[in-house]
């Protein structure tokens, strides 16, 4: 089995200025009092997450892409995508190889 990630259909992300916002929608209206912003990095593994989105597919998106040091990426991205997993904008799933 392996793993894969996506969003939570209960989290809208918006773009305001340079900055990628997330905000939980409770009772069908968005949740104000619970908004995250996203830095450059967070809103790019954001946007990665298409719905059957790999921890492998994110770290070699983010090694291409940025000036990242390979060997603390991957423990990086767990803990975004654990913090994301605990405020709801992100569903972890299995699917069979």
């Amino acid at each position: 089995m392996s793993r894969y990630y996506e969003k939570d259909e209960m989290m809208v992300a918006r773009k305001i200025a340079d900055e990628l916002i997330l905000v939980p929608i409770r009772n069908n209206i968005g949740d104000l009092a619970y908004m995250y912003t996203l830095n450059d990095v967070a809103s790019r593994i954001w946007e990665l997450l298409n719905g059957g989105t790999t921890l492998d597919d994110i770290t070699g998106a983010l090694t291409r892409e940025y000036d990242i040091d390979a060997s603390q990426l991957e423990t990086d991205i767990l803990e975004f995508l654990s913090q994301m997993k605990e405020i709801g904008a992100v569903v972890e799933r299995e699917k069979g190889n």
